[in-house]
């Protein structure tokens, strides 16, 4: 579906690159650039991930700042890539799912609304809502278990570096598994002998009902975002063409660069809102995936109850929001990059076709 905006009584028009459909990509080159740009991303974003995680775990409030200074003087730079490698691996097939489930949804669910009716406007927002929804539980499916062995990487030696944050030891966080893992491959290994196949999937549900909810939040609202900014640009640009300052050409042709900015602007304004509403839910899956606790003298995994009720000792609703600043920042930098490479990746990708 393309997209053009103009006031009703003007003949300036904004003219931007065609909506690019699942059938018009060649698979394979989309999959393949897709793997490489996708793991640049992700390999500039992880710092913050794990300063993230860190956060959640964190019995007590700690700033973003002084944990990445104390993460700096005792681990290094290595610290803050702790289970990189495993997140990478996982990132490509991951990702493979979500953008076909993405892609063919947006594209079925789409020709679908407008045949019964709807506004092409309301039509790409339900699109884009379904398909934000249907490609977060496919990723799920592969990202949980990746997400529970990086995690439990990040905060491996998290206790040596909160005792130095915080010079009392009470500040330690409780229920951190003592278990040394050498890599990925040990912890997959490790997790999987001491907890079976559940101890991988930890959390799946509440993942679920947080990544699938958000996603289709976020899509439809970066649609209509999308289309209100080009909207607000071609009534601006019309009354310029009423006075004359464009030379009454009666069209707009915006630049590579104003199209990226306007993607960018538009990813942050649908990462907001998602944010917030989703933190309390992010936090309580973190801390499934990574703490235990402790019954007659043995660790097992905590309840959602558990969780959430160590939480509310601990500083009720607000340490449901530890890490949301490295959070909010970490989805607005990787939603504007997410949907600019993907923006590129598909017109990269896109088959020779004639019209």
């Amino acid at each position: 579906m393309s997209l053009s905006a103009a006031e009703d009584n003007s003949a300036s028009e904004i003219h931007i690159p065609a909506e690019i459909d699942w059938h018009m990509l060649d698979k394979s080159k989309f999959f393949f650039l897709g793997a490489a740009l996708f793991s640049g991303v992700s390999a500039a974003l992880y710092p913050v991930v794990v300063l993230k995680t860190r956060q959640q775990v964190s019995p007590s409030q700690i700033s973003a700042l002084r944990l990445s200074l104390n993460m700096m003087h005792h681990e290094g730079v290595r610290g803050f890539y702790r289970g990189f490698g495993t997140s990478l691996m996982g990132t490509i097939p991951a990702r493979a799912l979500y953008m076909t489930a993405l892609e063919v949804t947006k594209s079925s669910v789409g020709t679908a609304t407008v045949s019964l009716g709807f506004s092409d406007t309301t039509a790409t927002a339900i699109a884009n809502a379904a398909a934000g929804l249907s490609s977060a539980m496919a990723a799920q499916l592969v990202w949980t278990p990746i997400d529970v062995v990086s995690q439990r990487l990040m905060v491996q030696d998290y206790n040596t570096v909160s005792s130095n944050v915080n010079s009392s030891s009470k500040k330690i966080v409780p229920g951190l598994t003592s278990c040394r893992y050498s890599n990925g491959i040990d912890a997959f290994r490790k997790i999987l002998h001491a907890d079976g196949p559940r101890g991988l999937y930890r959390g799946f549900g509440i993942s679920i009902l947080t990544y699938a909810p958000s996603n289709a939040v976020w899509w439809a609202s970066y649609s209509v975002a999308h289309r209100l900014v080009w909207g607000g640009i071609g009534c601006y640009t019309s009354k310029k063409d009423e006075c004359g300052v464009n030379g009454g050409c009666g069209g707009y042709r915006p630049s590579s660069k104003a199209t990226v900015a306007v993607q960018g602007i538009c990813a942050a304004m649908a990462s907001g809102a998602s944010a917030i509403i989703t933190m309390p839910l992010d936090t309580i899956k973190t801390r499934l995936q990574v703490l235990d606790g402790e019954e007659n003298g043995r660790l097992k995994p905590l309840t959602v109850m558990q969780t959430v009720k160590n939480l509310m000792k601990e500083g009720g609703l607000g340490a449901c929001y530890r890490g949301l600043g490295p959070r909010w920042v970490s989805m607005s930098m990787s939603a504007t990059t997410m949907i600019t490479t993907y923006e590129f990746l598909k017109r990269l990708s896109t088959k020779n076709i004639e019209h």
